[in-house]
């Protein structure tokens, strides 16, 4: 008899999720997105002996009020936006993955960090995966980075990483990218789920063991969301997205997920010849600067973390051609927009159902907070009946189905950003009107949208 010879198992596994099927089906069964089951190989276990815990050492059990923690400074990176962004510096032992689209300046910002760092004395190392090691250093150069001190490791073998970082132990290391690594312990090629996943958490259980602020370049699908499964998120403490577009100069970094700082903090930075450059005042880039007042223009202001930001909308209203009307946002949450209109048409006779609607956020900033329903709304009516609205007038409020206008969060912050910026009228919820004068604007506190329609028709 011939015995018959064992085949690799395969299964198949969710690019979004990490989900696992024993046969391929169109739609994942963990997250239901459809066509992101990709086939690999079943990796075996491989048994260590060894108990590890989340911080890489031995598991024990412990009572929480005995456990002291420390108050460790944070390690500032010399450029300010950025440190920013990371809640004021870098976290000992932290995990920071930054994603972005091919070209934005991902490795070009976390280069210019290191040479700060390496220039006031701190040991970095910078292993890059997808570069050689002339590549990095002719980036540098062209960059003018003084990059005495930086160490270099051109390699994509975890193991291999691993071993240099254990004999250096730099204070702080980059990985560019995480999807080029792979590990001897797998079978499967890198960039899959499976390498991803297991190279992740093997540099996170180094960074938590051995204290060392570890960032992770990760590629983004066309979506612009991080590539490879979203358990990568999970495990790290940090994610920072890079937003833009690439032919514009400036870049947008953005904190989606922090441990140790505000959520939804942005950077700005300016696209130079010598790198990227922090912007002082932000506000400016989103604020057009008209010769004379025009219609379908409404300034609000917005809140990223702990910085308000002033961002005009913009809106076209034009009559429509086609049997329905189109309805168009960049910027902005398209579904929402539906839905003003709607409560424009309801509760202030405003009619656009035979009109196509666009709207823009200038500068290509994203807000998703509700707060500028009121600048939209504006902006739409002042579009459609090619009425201006005043050029210093700030405004921002949430729009109920009920027609009311609701509060934002740090309504007195917003107003004295917009005075600081020469805004002399705001327009806001009744509940966000400041019990003292604000020195230089004049408040006008509304509860309803049809208050709002009236005082628009009064100017």
């Amino acid at each position: 008899m011939v015995s018959a010879k064992s085949k690799n198992k395969s299964h198949y596994a969710c690019t979004e999720c990490g989900a696992t099927a024993q046969k391929w089906q169109g739609q994942c069964p963990g997250c239901g997105q459809w066509n992101t089951l990709v086939e690999s190989l079943m990796e075996s276990a491989t048994p260590t002996g060894r108990s590890f815990s989340a911080l890489g050492g031995a598991s024990k059990l412990q009572a929480l009020v005995d456990i002291r923690p420390r108050d460790v400074p944070r390690q500032p990176t010399g450029v300010e936006e950025f440190d920013r962004v990371l809640g004021g510096g870098l976290v000992a032992g932290g995990v920071v993955l930054i994603g972005g689209d091919p070209g934005i300046g991902k490795s070009t910002l976390l280069l210019q960090a290191l040479g700060r760092l390496a220039q006031s004395g701190e040991s970095v190392l910078y292993v890059s995966g997808e570069e050689s090691g002339e590549q990095v250093a002719l980036r540098a150069q062209r960059l003018q980075l003084d990059v005495g001190g930086m160490q270099l490791l051109a390699e994509i073998n975890l193991e291999r990483i691993l071993d240099t970082l254990s004999q250096t132990r730099p204070s702080v290391a980059v990985i560019d990218s995480i999807q080029t690594l792979w590990s001897d312990a797998l079978q499967s090629a890198p960039g899959s789920v499976a390498q991803v996943r297991e190279c992740a958490a093997q540099l996170t259980r180094f960074a938590k063991q051995s204290g060392t602020c570890i960032f992770l370049v990760g590629h983004v699908t066309k979506e612009g969301a991080l590539a490879g499964p979203r358990v990568l998120e999970h495990i790290v403490d940090t994610v920072l997205y890079f937003e833009g577009d690439t032919h514009s100069s400036f870049r947008l970094v953005r904190a989606v997920k922090n441990r140790f700082g505000a959520v939804n903090e942005i950077g700005v930075f300016a696209m130079t010849d010598k790198g990227l450059r922090g912007v002082a005042n932000p506000s400016a880039l989103f604020l057009s600067q008209h010769a004379q007042d025009v219609s379908g223009s409404c300034v609000m202001v917005t809140q990223e973390g702990t910085r308000p930001l002033l961002v005009e909308i913009q809106a076209l209203v034009d009559s429509s051609q086609a049997p329905n009307p189109r309805r168009l946002t960049v910027g902005l949450e398209q579904n929402r927009l539906a839905m003003l209109l709607a409560v424009l048409h309801r509760h202030a006779g405003v009619v656009c159902s035979d009109q196509d609607v666009f709207v823009n956020a200038v500068g290509g900033v994203k807000i998703a907070e509700p707060a500028a329903d009121l600048a939209v709304l504006l902006a739409i009516v002042s579009s459609l009946r090619n009425k201006p609205l005043p050029g210093k007038l700030v405004v921002f409020g949430e729009i109920g189905l009920a027609g009311e206008i609701r509060p934002a969060p740090r309504g007195q912050e917003r107003l004295k950003e917009a005075a600081k910026l020469g805004f002399t009228l705001a327009i806001v919820p009744k509940a966000n009107a400041p019990k003292l004068p604000i020195k230089g604007i004049e408040v006008v506190a509304l509860d309803r949208i049809e208050q709002a329609m009236e005082q628009l028709r009064s100017w």
